[in-house]
C-alpha cells in the first residue's frame, strides 16, 4: 500500500479554491498524470468515470463523491492501481484555504514492481498539481 500527503496553503477564499478543484472535468489541466476523463454516470454529487492516466495510457474506473466546500473523495476501483485519493479544503484564515490531498493505493500486476517510482511521481506531481491550482486562483 503506498500513502502519500500533500497539503499546501492557498492565499484566496475557500470558494475561489473550491471553484477550481470541485471542477472535476478541468482535472488533466492541473493533475498531469490525468490524461483524460470518460464520465459514465453522474447522479447528484456522485460521479463514476473511466480516467486514462499517463502511465502507459491506463484506465482506471474511478467513484467520485464532492462534499462540497469540504472534499473530494474518489475511489479507484480498477485498474493498475485500487484504492483512494482524498482531496479536503480548510479556511485557515482571513481569505486563505489549505488543500490537503492524500492517496491510499496499491498498484495492481505489472506496475507492482515500479511502486518506488510512482510513489515519487505522484508525490511531485500532486505538489505540481496544487502549485497550479494556486497560480489559477490568483489569476481567476
Amino acid at each position: 500500500m503506498v500513502a502519500i500527503r500533500v497539503s499546501k496553503n492557498i492565499a484566496a477564499s475557500i470558494d475561489r479554491v473550491w471553484n477550481i478543484v470541485a471542477d472535476m472535468d478541468r482535472e488533466p489541466e492541473f493533475w498531469y498524470g490525468t490524461k483524460s476523463i470518460n464520465n459514465i454516470n453522474k447522479k447528484g454529487n456522485i460521479i463514476e468515470r473511466d480516467v486514462v492516466i499517463a502511465f502507459r495510457d491506463s484506465v482506471c474506473k474511478e467513484i467520485v463523491t464532492i462534499d462540497p466546500k469540504k472534499s473530494i473523495n474518489i475511489k479507484i476501483t480498477g485498474g493498475p492501481m485500487k484504492g483512494t485519493k482524498n482531496i479536503t479544503i480548510d479556511t485557515i484564515g482571513n481569505n486563505k484555504s489549505r488543500v490537503d490531498v492524500e492517496w491510499n493505493i496499491k498498484l495492481t500486476g505489472f506496475f507492482g514492481m515500479f511502486t518506488g517510482i510512482i510513489n515519487k511521481h505522484i508525490s511531485e506531481g500532486t505538489q505540481d498539481a496544487l502549485d497550479r491550482i494556486s497560480k489559477a486562483v490568483a489569476v481567476e
